[in-house]
C-alpha cells in the first residue's frame, strides 16, 4: 500500500463526488455511479490500463496499487448520487416550497410537526435560501458566485445530519470487514463484480493484464461499443443514421396473458438488452441467473392471481404514497430479508460467535482474525452511537433500536445478494420507518414520530442502489486478492468518505443554487420532498376520524408496545416472505435438481429487477447451451468474450459522458442525453 496509491485513491473519491451531480443533472448522461458497479470507476480503470499504464514504464501502477485506488474511490461512490446527494439537500429545503403551494399542508399544519433544526434555516432570508434554490441565483449566461450561496442556512442541519450519516457509514465499513472472512474464505462466494475488476488488473511485475492481449476479449468490446456508439451518434444525427435496437416490444401479446398484465407484468413483454448482465450470467451459478430471469414473471403472476380474488399485493393499505406507504409487497420482501439474514447468521454462527467473544474480552482464542475483532468492537460502538443519535433527534430509544436493527438486516442482505450473484443494480426499498409503522400501528406511533422516522429514511435509505456496504464488500475481496491489509484499507475508506462529502456537498449545493429548477427532476425535487408529508397527512386524517389523534401523540416508550396494533395483512406478508425463503433454502439443500435459488424472494419484487429479466434469461440460456453443446473447454474459451461484453458496455456509457462534457465546456450548451444503463 504505497503513498501514491492512497493519494490517487483519495483524488478519485474527490473526482467522483465533484463530477457526478454535474454529469447526472446538467449533462444528463448515464449516471457516473447509478448502481453498485459504477461505470465511471470501472470505465476509467479500463481506459487507464489500455492507454496509459504501459506508457508509464517504471512509474506504472501495480495491481495492488490499483486495488487500493479502486477501493477508496468506490467507498465515496455512496455520496454523490442516489446514495445521498441526489435527494439530500432538496428534501431539507423544498418542503417549505410545497407548503406554499399545497393548501392541504397548511390546513393540517404538517410542516410544524418537523423539528426545525433538521431543515434548512429560511428564517433569515427566505428569498435567498428557498427562492434561490427554486429559481436559481444565476442569470442567463452569468453563473452565480459561490459567495451568493446561503451557506449559513445549511450549517445547523448539516451539524446534525452529517455526524449521523458518517456514524452509520463507518459502522458499515466495520461490519463489512467483520463478515468478510466468513463470506470469502468459509463460504467461498464468487464475487462476480470483483472477479471482473480483478481480471483487468495487471499481474505482479507487469503493466497490463493478459486479457488485453486476447482477441476474443476485443471482439466482445468492439461489438458492444459499436452498438452504443452508433446509437449515441444517432441521438445527434437521427436523419443520417439508423439506431440499433436494444429494446424489443412484444406488448401485443399481453392479451394472451391477462393474469400477467393484471399483476403489473406488462413491462416484461418489452425486454431490453443489457450486455453487462449477460456477461455476469456467465460467471454465476445458472440457477441464480434463471432465478433473476423468471422472478419478476412469478411475482406478476402471483399478484395477478390475487387480484382475481380482489386482493392487490401492490396496493397501499395505509398512507397516501406508493413508495413509502404500507403495502403487502414491501412486507413480503422484508420477511424474505429477515429469513435470509437468519440463515446467514446460522451458517456463520461459529465464526461470528468466536469473533464476538473475542471482541468482548470473553475469549482469548489466538486464531481469530485481529481485523475482524477490532471491526466488531468498532461496529458495536458505532451502532450504539447511531442509536443514541436517533434518540437525540427525537425517537424513543426503543424505536431507535428497532430502526437500527432493520437497517442492519437490509444492508447485510443487500451486500450478500451482490457478493453472491453480481446483481449490481438492486433497489430493495425496505424502509425501517415503514416496517415499524406496520408492526406497531400508526395509532401508537403518532403523526410526529412517524413523520420524523420517514424524514430520517428519506436521508439514509431513500434510493439504496448506491449503498456503501455492497461497495465495501466487493472492494475488500479485491483487496484480499491483491494482498492489501484489510484493517488499514478500512480506515482509509473512512477518510475517503470525509473527502467525498467535503467536495461533493458544496459542489452539489452550488449547482443547485446556480441552476435552480432548470435541473430539477421529478424524483429528487418533487417526489422525495413531499411523500413523507403526504403520508403523514393521510395518517393524521385517519387518526382524527378514529378519534385517537391526541392519544397517539401521548404514548411513549414501552407504552407503544403495550398498545400496539399490527397491520394484519402486513404481518401475514412478513410471515409468507420468511417462510418462502426458508422453504426454498431447505429444498435447495435436499434436492440436487431444485432449479431456483432462495434469493428469488429477496429480489422478485424489487424496483427495476423487471428491466433486467430478459437479459438474465438470455444470459442463462447462453451459458446452458455453451456447457451442454461445447463443454468446459468452450466455456473457458468464451470467458474473455463475456468480459469483453461487460467492458464494452461500460465504455459505451463512459465515452458519451466525456464527449458531452467537452461539448458543454466548448459550446456552453447541453449535449444530447444518452443512457446506457438505467437512470
Amino acid at each position: 500500500m504505497t503513498r501514491r496509491a492512497i493519494v490517487l485513491g483519495l483524488l478519485g473519491a474527490a473526482a467522483i463526488c465533484g463530477a457526478s451531480f454535474f454529469n447526472d443533472r446538467i449533462l444528463r448522461q448515464t449516471f457516473l455511479v447509478g448502481n453498485n458497479m459504477p461505470v465511471s470507476v470501472y470505465g476509467a480503470l479500463i481506459i487507464f490500463l489500455m492507454l496509459l499504464n504501459r506508457r508509464l514504464k517504471k512509474w506504472a501502477l501495480t495491481g495492488a496499487e490499483l486495488a487500493v485506488i479502486i477501493t477508496l474511490t468506490l467507498a465515496a461512490c455512496c455520496i454523490p448520487g442516489s446514495g445521498l446527494l441526489r435527494t439530500f439537500t432538496s428534501s431539507l429545503v423544498l418542503p417549505y416550497h410545497y407548503n406554499l403551494t399545497k393548501p392541504g399542508w397548511r390546513q393540517q399544519e404538517i410542516l410544524e410537526a418537523v423539528p426545525k433544526r433538521l431543515m434548512a434555516d429560511i428564517s433569515q432570508n427566505e428569498d435567498q435560501v428557498l427562492g434561490g434554490f427554486v429559481q436559481g441565483l444565476g442569470e442567463a449566461d452569468q453563473h452565480a458566485s459561490p459567495m451568493d450561496v446561503p451557506w449559513g442556512a445549511w450549517l445547523g442541519p448539516l451539524m446534525i445530519w452529517l455526524p449521523l450519516i458518517l456514524t452509520l457509514w463507518i459502522g458499515l465499513i466495520a461490519l463489512s470487514i467483520l463478515i468478510h472472512k466468513q463470506w470469502s474464505e468459509h463460504e467461498h462466494l464468487p464475487y462476480p463484480i470483483t472477479a471482473f475488476a480483478n481480471s483487468l488488473l495487471p499481474e505482479q511485475g507487469e503493466a497490463s493484464c493478459s486479457l488485453f492481449r486476447n482477441r476474443v476479449f476485443w471482439v466482445g468490446v468492439c461489438v458492444v461499443l459499436f452498438i452504443h456508439m452508433n446509437n449515441y451518434a444517432y441521438a445527434w444525427f437521427p436523419r443520417y443514421l439508423i439506431a440499433i435496437p436494444t429494446r424489443f416490444s412484444f406488448s401485443p401479446l399481453d392479451r394472451f396473458f391477462p393474469v400477467l398484465t393484471r399483476g403489473g407484468g406488462w413491462s416484461l413483454l418489452n425486454p431490453r438488452l443489457f450486455f453487462v448482465v449477460i456477461g455476469i450470467c456467465f460467471f454465476i451459478p445458472s440457477d441464480l441467473s434463471l432465478t433473476f430471469g423468471i422472478g419478476p414473471w412469478l411475482w406478476a403472476l402471483v399478484v395477478g392471481a390475487f387480484v382475481g380474488y380482489g386482493i392487490n399485493l401492490n396496493n397501499v393499505l395505509e398512507g397516501s404514497y406508493y413508495y413509502t406507504g404500507l403495502k403487502p409487497r414491501s412486507f413480503i420482501l422484508f420477511g424474505a430479508n429477515v429469513g435470509l439474514f437468519c440463515a446467514l447468521l446460522y451458517t456463520g454462527r461459529h465464526y461470528y460467535l468466536q469473533v464476538l467473544k473475542r471482541a468482548l474480552g470473553l475469549s482469548r482464542t489466538e486464531d481469530t482474525d485481529p481485523a475482524a475483532v477490532w471491526s466488531c468492537r468498532a461496529f458495536l460502538a458505532l451502532m450504539l452511537l447511531f442509536t443514541v443519535q436517533l434518540s437525540l433527534i427525537g425517537l424513543d430509544w426503543q424505536l431507535a433500536v428497532m430502526y437500527t436493527g432493520v437497517l442492519i438486516i437490509f444492508y447485510v442482505v443487500m451486500s450478500r445478494i451482490i457478493a453472491e450473484s453480481g446483481l449490481f443494480h438492486l433497489q430493495s426499498n425496505i424502509f425501517p420507518c415503514v416496517m415499524i409503522w406496520g408492526l406497531l400501528g400508526a395509532n401508537v406511533i403518532g403523526v410526529k414520530t412517524l413523520l420524523l422516522m420517514q424524514i430520517v429514511s428519506m436521508v439514509l435509505v431513500m434510493d439504496p442502489r448506491e449503498s456503501l456496504m455492497p461497495f465495501m464488500v466487493n472492494s475488500l475481496k479485491l483487496a484480499e486478492l491483491r494482498k492489501v491489509h484489510l484493517g488499514k484499507i478500512g480506515g482509509l475508506c473512512a477518510i475517503a468518505l470525509l473527502v467525498g462529502i467535503g467536495i461533493g456537498l458544496p459542489v452539489t449545493l452550488y449547482i443547485q443554487y446556480d441552476q435552480g429548477n432548470a435541473i430539477w427532476e421529478g424524483w429528487a425535487e418533487q417526489a422525495v420532498p413531499t411523500m413523507q408529508f403526504d403520508n403523514a397527512i393521510a395518517v393524521k386524517r385517519k387518526l382524527i376520524a378514529q378519534g385517537v389523534l391526541e392519544q397517539s401523540e401521548q404514548l411513549k416508550g414501552w407504552s407503544r408496545f403495550r398498545n400496539m396494533t399490527p397491520n394484519g395483512p402486513c404481518m401475514w406478508s412478513i410471515f409468507a416472505g420468511f417462510a418462502l425463503v426458508l422453504l426454498f433454502a431447505i429444498c435447495r439443500l435436499r434436492f440436487s435438481w431444485w432449479p431456483l435459488h432462495p434469493l428469488l424472494f429477496v429480489t422478485w419484487c424489487t424496483t427495476h429487477i423487471a428491466a433486467f429479466s430478459g437479459s438474465f434469461m438470455l444470459g442463462w440460456l447462453v451459458k446452458v447451451c455453451v456447457l451442454k453443446y461445447g463443454g468446459n473447454r468452450t466455456y473457458n474459451m468464451l470467458k474473455p468474450l463475456m468480459l469483453g461484453l461487460m467492458a464494452g458496455e461500460i465504455l459505451g456509457a463512459v465515452i458519451p459522458s466525456i464527449v458531452g462534457a467537452i461539448y458543454y465546456f466548448v459550446t456552453g450548451e447541453q449535449p444530447k442525453p444518452f443512457f446506457v444503463l438505467l437512470g
